[in-house]
């Protein structure tokens, strides 16, 4: 039976309430385990709690924690505690510090439409309800990376601001190969965006996908298409899409687009990916799209699901454990098909409940469809 180190990085506001229920649900599996796979799990400090213990958002202990991990899940860093901190070493810091050091260069956001929550999206309910598609966005370069990046004084009270949007073949090659890889375990089609119309960067980033499509993906359905149409696309007809692979910057916004069309931005997961090892792992951090809530930290109203969620993608990705996976998003949806809301999603005819009672449901539900 394998075994797995998992490092928890609680962090600040919620984060630590949220990482409690995503425990629960891993001491469960553990103790279902049956010859399929157990969990090691050690706790640490990240983002302001790390701040107020080291004087820094990350120790080089917790990194090398980080390093030596089958996988990191992150709760939330940041709150207006730790305002007036240095910007280097303001919480968040720790956060880019990981992805860094880890060299994560995919971030995969999901956007699904809980058939329960269809009523919450701004689209109507026959555009998004079964609504399942995966972004995979390029995280470590592109115009937020690229050199030179700068503002420059032109004199006259003139300036000049300059961000420069690079890539490399072997940077556009090894987001689309997770994107192809992502694919066959989905519905086996990718939808590559650029804007090839007007950018460098976009002729080359559609040369090396239709490349790396055709020495070693042909199997899988490959389409183009211009991000701006993309992005109109995702609101005109979101079902058509299963996977969409893009850089950087058409990355950050597709996938917040994508996000809020299912009626809940602070519901969805993430994970970020880093290159294969020697067997084939890749290094991998998981974390919720919602931010740290110091408006409700301590007081049991934060909604856990998408912590737990998380936790569902690291058992899909990074440890081939896909029945685990749908036991527990199978539980998410049976809760919220049966009416059970945290204050943040709750709607007329629904039931209130906390962050620990919504775990408890989930975990409940779990032990009955297992």
């Amino acid at each position: 039976m394998a075994t797995y180190d998992l490092l928890l990085l609680p962090g600040d506001g919620i984060g630590p309430e949220v990482m409690a229920e995503v425990s629960r649900i891993i001491d469960w599996l553990n103790a279902q385990a049956q010859g399929r796979a157990t969990f090691n799990t050690e706790s640490d400090l990240v983002g302001g709690a790390a701040i107020d213990a080291h004087g820094i958002p990350i120790s080089d202990a917790t990194m090398e924690k980080a390093l030596g991990a089958d996988a990191v899940l992150f709760g939330a860093a940041g709150g207006p505690k730790w305002d007036d901190v240095a910007y280097e070493i303001r919480p968040e810091a720790g956060l880019l510090a990981l992805r860094k050091e880890l060299d994560l260069f995919a971030n995969l956001r999901p956007a699904i439409c809980y058939p329960a929550l269809a009523d919450s999206s701004p689209l109507k309910r026959e555009l998004v309800e079964g609504v399942d598609l995966m972004i995979v966005r390029e995280l470590t370069g592109g115009v937020y990376f690229g050199e030179p990046k700068e503002i420059v004084e032109l004199g006259n009270g003139q300036k000049r601001a300059v961000d420069t949007q690079v890539y490399e073949t072997w940077e556009i090659e090894r987001i689309a190969r997770v994107a192809f890889d992502l694919a066959r375990k989905r519905r086996n089609q990718v939808h590559s965006a650029e804007k090839r119309n007007v950018m460098k960067s976009g002729v080359l980033w559609r040369e090396v996908v239709s490349a790396v499509h055709a020495a070693d993906y042909a199997d899988v359905t490959l389409e183009h298409i211009l991000a701006d149409n993309c992005a109109m696309q995702l609101i005109r007809a979101p079902k058509q899409f299963d996977v969409i692979v893009c850089d950087n910057l058409f990355g950050d916004m597709l996938s917040d687009e994508a996000a809020m069309m299912t009626g809940s931005l602070g519901m969805l997961p993430s994970a970020s990916l880093g290159s294969p090892d020697e067997s084939g792992r890749r290094k991998a951090l998981y974390e919720p799209v919602h931010g740290s809530a110091p408006d409700i930290a301590g007081q049991g109203k934060a909604n856990p699901i998408a912590m737990i969620a998380s936790f569902a993608m690291a058992l899909r990705y990074s440890f081939d454990m896909a029945a685990e996976a749908d036991v527990v998003e199978g539980a998410i949806a049976r809760v919220l098909e049966k009416g059970l809301r945290t204050p943040d999603i709750a709607a007329p005819g629904t039931e209130v409940v906390g962050t620990a009672e919504m775990g408890a449901a989930i975990l409940e539900e779990m032990e009955a469809g297992s």
